[in-house]
């Protein structure tokens, strides 16, 4: 059996759906296991290893440091060996480290896995736009990437039925090995699958005409000319801002509810689950929107949403209001970061692609940091929640103004169908 490039095949729908469902797994696994497990097992493994809560801030911390330093590393390398090979390789590595940290009673080591982990769903995030540009016809990016987007949801949804059954019979351990193992299984299917399809070739040759090898070395520079372009800032500033309006939005609800409104745990548990159910179908249905209507379009509803999100926690955040704020957040939050990598998915290709998605992930990660330690910061002055989530309102208008002014996607590109017009039927 040889594997035959993609270019030269004409895979069946059932393929595109596949590929689909796999790169999901992939972000359930390193988003979901990798990132936000600890945090539902915090409890449990203070009270086995004895670490206090300054060890948990320190450990998320360096999980947002790894973040940053994988989303560089993730589009240095893509370019030079390939998109395909960089997930897989990012999945493997996430399995790895999921499996080895319940291994160990060393609150560094498991700190230095974190790091990983973390960094690992940066850097499998990178090259999906690459790949989704050469195995997904144009017109059904956006609800793909919106589907994948949403992976994280599955992933949380998963360890929600996991870490019950594990943890009631004190073995927290156990659930870090279920899921890294089942993450090993994917990636061995997965590296099967991306073989057969020829998405660990490099395409023969780039939009300029150079080969592709030429085209990889140039990395993140990945042709100045093409990179550096109005639209491309705008996107960069609409990540920063994501991350710096978003990611405090879901850190401060749970203490704003229950501290400062009063609301009883359950009733702030509920707000979650909600939030969580709504993402599993959020980015889908989003992304449909934006194939129908433009991204642009649907980047501006995702940011009315979280505005009126917001408004409600701020303006009467009483009875059973902060449900509906909830469910506002989950359908602007999960489709907003499958939004961005379908725009750049429908307006670059190839390396610039990689390299611009690339400096996204970092944006978004310094804006989370920074609106994490800002918010925190304006708690302390102003002895309230409240005016985090005056600020995030504000950071949605904002947000709403940057996506309008964005250009139409697809405009500074040539030809609007994949490199490799084999795949573009694959989905159809």
């Amino acid at each position: 059996m040889t594997d035959i490039p993609i270019q030269e095949r004409r895979p069946s729908a059932l393929t595109g759906l596949l590929i689909t469902v796999q790169l999901t797994s992939f972000v359930a696994a390193t988003y979901g296991f990798g990132i936000y497990l600890f945090s539902q097992l915090v409890t449990d493994m203070r009270a086995d290893l004895g670490f206090d809560y300054k060890v948990v801030g320190t450990i998320t911390a360096a999980g947002q440091f790894g973040f940053l330093v994988f989303a560089m590393i993730g589009a240095w390398l893509a370019p030079r060996i390939g998109g395909g090979q960089v997930v897989i390789g990012s999945v493997a590595l996430c399995g790895a480290c999921l499996v080895l940290l319940p291994m160990t009673d060393s609150i560094l080591v498991i700190g230095l896995l974190l790091t990983i982990l973390g960094g690992t769903a940066a850097s499998v995030w990178v090259p999906m736009v690459e790949i989704v540009s050469r195995a997904i016809a144009y017109r059904h990016r956006g609800k793909v990437l919106g589907l994948v987007s949403s992976g994280t949801s599955y992933g949380v949804f998963a360890n929600s039925l996991l870490v019950p059954i594990f943890v009631l019979n004190d073995n927290w351990r156990g659930v870090w090995y279920a899921v890294g193992f089942g993450t090993l299984m994917v990636t061995v299917i997965a590296l099967f699958t991306f073989w057969r399809l020829g998405l660990f070739h490099r395409e023969p040759e780039g939009r300029s005409g150079r080969p592709a090898a030429v085209e990889g070395r140039r990395g993140m520079l990945a042709g100045a000319r093409e990179v550096m372009v109005p639209w491309v800032l705008v996107i960069w500033a609409i990540t920063f801002m994501n991350g710096f309006s978003t990611l405090p939005f879901q850190n401060y609800l749970s203490p704003y509810l229950r501290e400062e409104l009063g609301f009883a745990v359950d009733f702030a548990a509920s707000v979650w689950g909600v939030i969580g159910f709504i993402g599993m179908f959020a980015g889908f249905v989003v992304g449909w929107l934006s194939d129908k209507t433009g991204v642009r379009l649907a980047l501006l509803f995702a940011y009315v949403c979280v505005f009126l999100s917001a408004m409600i926690l701020v303006a009467a955040p009483v009875g059973h209001l902060p449900v509906v704020a909830g469910v506002l957040f989950a359908i602007a939050f999960y489709p907003i970061f499958g939004l961005v990598p379908a725009y750049v998915a429908k307006t670059a290709k190839g390396a610039a692609a990689t390299a611009i998605f690339g400096v996204a992930n970092v944006t978004l990660g310094i804006g989370g940091m920074t609106g994490n330690y800002l918010a925190g910061m304006l708690k302390n002055l102003t002895d309230t929640f409240l005016w985090i989530y005056v600020a995030i309102a504000v950071s949605a208008v904002i947000l709403g103004l940057l996506s309008i002014i964005l250009p139409r996607e697809g405009e500074d590109v040539a030809e609007r169908e994949p490199a490799m017009p084999g795949v573009t039927d694959v989905v159809n």
